[in-house]
Parts: structure tokens; sequence; C-alpha cells
């Protein structure tokens, strides 16, 4: 009996408790693919490019490096 009464007081949190599992998926697959390294290379060799042919300047590619490398060191990478 008492399971019922728990399920019935409880059922409006469902949403809300489906709301926050949803969020950490979201959270873990966009860390994912924030420090994804094949990923991070492909940035780099595209600002390279771009930085090559003038459509960036040595400014924006020396920031957009250094935001590539820094996601490439930091110590919390994905999580599992």
């Amino acid at each position: 009996m008492g399971g019922i009464i728990s399920g019935i007081v409880t059922a409006p949190l469902a949403p809300v408790r489906l709301l926050t599992s949803v969020a950490r998926v979201l959270q873990r697959e966009a860390e994912r693919e924030l420090y994804d390294p094949v990923r991070l290379q492909r940035r780099l060799e595209e600002l390279e490019e771009a930085h090559d042919a003038g459509a960036v300047s040595d400014d924006e590619f020396e920031r957009g490096q250094q935001e590539v490398l820094n996601r490439m060191i930091d110590q919390r990478g994905p999580r599992p």
C-alpha cells in the first residue's frame, strides 16, 4: 500500500526528474563533443586553412588556436 501512496504523492515530480535526466545527458554529450580530440584537431586545421587564405586575421587565428589548445589540455575532459 505504501508503494501506491508514494507513487501518487511523487507522480507530480516525474516531469522534473525526466527533465533533469535529459539535461544530464545533454551536458555529457556537449562536453564529449567539446573535448573530442578529432574535432579539436579538425578545428585547428580549419583555423590554419582560413588563416592561410586570409579569411582569419593573425589575432583571430591566435585566439582560436589558444581556445582549442586550452580545451586539449583541460583537465576536466569528458565525463563518463
